[in-house]
């Protein structure tokens, strides 16, 4: 999960895509916390991805960096707790200017039944889960 976290953190930006009916969403994503064990996401609950996860929470993440890529896929939890919010909030300072942890709107998730693949062109893709 760290290594996961890591590479997420690193890439910047990585994809997150849900299911809207059936339709495929994809947007680009930027959070991801280590909280009690758990790799977290955020969003907040005023977005469409919010209201997909919460209908569908099976997603799937894509991240590129140096050659290497990662996908991940489970299901994405939401985790309501106060503290949990403010973790992501303290973790990300600029997203201060838009999330509050008490705002009604912010909202983080958790992973789930996890399944990770590293790959790349020049080696055997690695797959773990957590």
């Amino acid at each position: 999960m760290e290594r996961v976290e890591k590479f997420l953190k690193e890439a910047g930006t990585y994809y997150l895509a849900t299911a809207d009916g059936d339709q495929p969403r994809v947007r680009p994503f930027g959070t991801a916390h280590i909280f009690e064990n758990r790799l977290y996401i955020q969003t907040g609950k005023v977005k469409d991805v919010s209201k997909q996860i919460h209908a569908n929470p099976k997603f799937e993440i894509c991240a590129f960096k140096n050659g290497e890529w990662l996908r991940v896929s489970g299901e994405l939890v939401e985790d309501d707790r106060i503290e949990a919010r403010q973790s992501m909030l303290d973790a990300y300072p600029s997203l201060q200017g838009m999330y509050k942890a008490d705002d009604g709107n912010t909202e983080v998730f958790y992973i789930k039944n996890a399944t990770a693949t590293f790959s790349s062109f020049t080696h055997e893709p690695e797959t773990f889960t957590f």
